[in-house]
């Protein structure tokens, strides 16, 4: 495998979709035109809002349910990156059925075997890249929910609320450090879609790459999603 197999309108493509990948990473973990927060953003003033509401209660089971099913999404799409590896590893084995396949398809761009496992080995560590966000998320998640079992009782918190204030800080923090490496799991699992079309010809790959951008963007800033989460204080 070379990388004379693929055009200078590849490197193009490929640059477009890093560039798309981690702009929208900076932009999702922010805001929009300095007035539109993100739907991320404004999910980590909600996390925060739900660990002081925890710490006025002592029956936190609702809490570690919360937490539980926060873990168990986490360890799904581990598990759902792992078997996307497995498939592309298979595809590497099945490279000529593969090939003569897609080249059967209209629009399919040139290369040949050489630029086809090129591209299989990309989508090998683009799923590979989610699986490592994914499986430290969960390892977070576990790490919180341990640090939200030594929150103090309600009767603790009056006698030294600053104390409880920040152990439920330290709480907060894991909780949202989790969360981003858990939606940059599932970012890389959505630009893989668009990463699809590289199979297809190098225009192809730009326009679904821009399709799932302004998808994501949509999702994070206009969607009734953002709209039911409300406003938050920047």
């Amino acid at each position: 495998m070379t990388l004379s197999s693929l055009t200078p309108l590849d490197f193009v493509a490929l640059a477009f979709f890093v560039f798309s990948w981690f702009g929208f990473a900076l932009i999702s973990g922010g805001y929009l035109f300095r007035n539109r927060v993100s739907l991320s953003r404004v999910m980590q003033q909600h996390r925060r809002a739900w660990m002081f509401n925890a710490l006025k209660r002592d029956l936190r089971m609702i809490d570690t349910q919360i937490l539980a099913g926060l873990q168990n999404g986490t360890a799904f799409f581990a598990s759902t990156s792992i078997i996307a590896i497995g498939g592309c590893f298979a595809m590497l084995g099945a490279t000529e059925k593969v090939d003569a396949v897609l080249r059967d398809l209209p629009l399919i761009g040139t290369g040949g075997r050489a630029a086809f496992e090129l591209k299989v080995c990309g989508l090998i560590a683009i799923f590979g890249y989610a699986f490592f966000k994914f499986g430290w998320s969960y390892r977070l998640f576990n790490y919180c929910t341990i640090l939200f079992g030594g929150l103090p009782m309600s009767q603790e918190v009056e006698l030294d609320p600053q104390g409880a204030a920040s152990r439920t800080e330290r709480v907060i923090s894991m909780n949202i450090i989790a969360g981003k490496h858990f939606n940059a799991g599932l970012r890389a699992i959505f630009m893989s879609i668009g990463y699809l079309g590289w199979f297809l010809n190098a225009y192809m790959f730009m326009l679904m790459t821009g399709f799932i951008f302004l998808v994501l963007l949509h999702r994070q800033f206009f969607s009734e999603a953002r709209a039911a989460a409300g406003d938050v204080a920047p």
